[in-house]
């Protein structure tokens, strides 16, 4: 629905080891678990149920532990905002594809469904259209050109588009945009036709925000859907966007879904994400887990409930923070990739594993292996027991002038005193039972006091 937020900063989990002479000294980190221990994926308990379970994603962002969660956890992608107009025709006639593309190719490589967003909607249109002066003539013709060109390039490798977006003012009535005041309501069966006359395969979608309970909003959806299948128009479902409050998940969801249902529409919860007034604690998190249950636990009792997407899977991707002041942790994923209470949540919703792994199930054992007048070599240890890691990444200040020289098993960077050093291609899973080590060269004079420690 809204643009993202860039990534934050790591996770700090501190302690210290000792690094004196030229003694072998270890120091125990605890680490964060990106593989989520043996736990089955969330992607293959959603299959089990015979749902789908997606995220929305940033293309440059796919890459390292981000892409890993976005690949191994979910069975569908959303592009952001890489199909909005705005990005794919920033300039009448001439497009911008990079971005969906990269996502498209990500998901054709990790054997995921896309759900196209959006080919109509009021927001993040490129100026050109929004600044000129159109007869309706002309407004109709831009739209069709727009529709069947971007569809139609995707022909065949999209699952679903969400057609139509948010179409409807909070009582029910037509929001007031380029599109209604250019063309009637009825842009929105012309949107439906063009749509599927460029790819008849694709599910058409209208999708909402303040329409998962029983409202006035959601009953003008309903009569709407309702009228286009009286009509013949070519509607296969209706999305709802789900940006809910903390323990504000509406009693009547489930009913609303099975309506829609009763239609003969599948349903999807598309946008997903449950935001709290920062900063987070215990208590907030445990009402979050419970929220995301609610939710999933709702389509999972509704057989055309087609499944859930949230929006964005961690809060370093999120768009909550920089549109509700004050408020956000509202993904299933920590800014460092660390699963919540929420993701466990959902895991226990689609039938799998409820609780986390053990604390410290992933330990780091950092230590110097000999030293000499100039220098040093050290190595760090990374194992696992009752856990796993899909990638892993190490941390450190030197306090006394300390610079790394050369490193093996490890993509090593140093800048200033602070030290960052990330798996290898190769050797970035740990296995439960298992250990990677990685080992480095460094330099010292006079001293080699204790470095601060961050794994995550």
């Amino acid at each position: 629905m809204r643009t993202s937020r860039t990534s934050r900063t790591s996770l700090r989990a501190r302690l210290t080891a000792l690094l004196t002479g030229g003694a072998v000294v270890g120091a125990l980190l605890a680490v964060a678990t990106t593989a989520h221990a043996a736990d089955t994926p969330l992607r293959d308990l959603a299959a089990a149920k015979g749902k789908v379970i997606g995220t929305a994603v940033t293309g440059s962002k796919l890459t390292g532990t981000y892409g890993d969660i976005a690949g191994a956890q979910f069975n569908s992608l959303t592009p952001g905002n890489a199909m909005k107009w705005q990005t794919v025709e920033p300039t009448r006639g001439t497009y911008n594809w990079a971005e969906a593309d990269q996502i498209v190719a990500f998901a054709q490589a990790h054997n995921q469904q896309v759900r196209g967003h959006t080919l109509v909607w009021h927001s993040q249109n490129p100026s050109w259209l929004t600044n000129g002066t159109w007869t309706s003539a002309q407004l109709s013709a831009l739209l069709q050109d727009h529709i069947s060109t971007e569809v139609t390039r995707y022909k065949g490798k999209l699952a679903a588009w969400d057609v139509v977006n948010e179409p409807f003012n909070e009582d029910g009535t037509y929001r007031s945009t380029l599109w209604y005041n250019g063309l009637g309501s009825d842009y929105i069966a012309q949107a439906l036709t063009w749509a599927h006359a460029a790819d008849p395969s694709a599910k058409l979608y209208i999708n909402d925000y303040n329409v998962e309970g029983v409202n006035a909003k959601s009953t003008a959806l309903y009569d709407l859907v309702k009228s286009l299948k009286a009509r013949g128009v070519p509607i296969d479902g209706v999305g709802l966007q789900a940006h809910l409050i903390l323990g504000q998940v509406p009693a009547t969801l489930q009913q609303n879904i099975q309506r829609f249902a009763d239609l003969g529409v599948d349903v999807a919860v598309t946008e997903l994400d449950i935001r709290m007034q920062l900063p987070s604690d215990s208590a907030k998190l445990t009402q979050q887990a419970a929220d995301y249950k609610a939710v999933f636990d709702a389509c999972v009792a509704v057989s055309r409930c087609h499944g859930v997407t949230v929006w964005g899977f961690t809060d370093s991707d999120s768009w909550i923070p920089d549109v509700f002041s004050g408020y956000g942790a509202a993904t299933p994923y920590d800014e460092n990739y660390v699963p919540k209470p929420a993701y466990y949540a959902i895991a226990g919703s689609l039938g799998g594993t409820t609780t986390p792994p053990p604390t410290g199930a992933c330990t780091a054992a950092y230590s110097v292996q000999s030293q000499w007048n100039t220098g040093f070599t050290g190595q760090v240890r990374i194992a696992c027991s009752g856990a796993a890691l899909s990638s892993w990444k190490v941390s450190w200040t030197y306090g006394a002038g300390q610079r790394i020289t050369q490193a093996w098993n490890a993509d090593c960077t140093q800048s200033g005193a602070a030290v960052t050093c990330a798996n290898a291609s190769y050797n970035g899973t740990v296995p439960n039972g298992g250990s990677v080590t990685f080992g480095f060269n460094a330099s010292w004079s006079g001293s080699n006091p204790v470095p601060t420690v961050t794994l995550g």
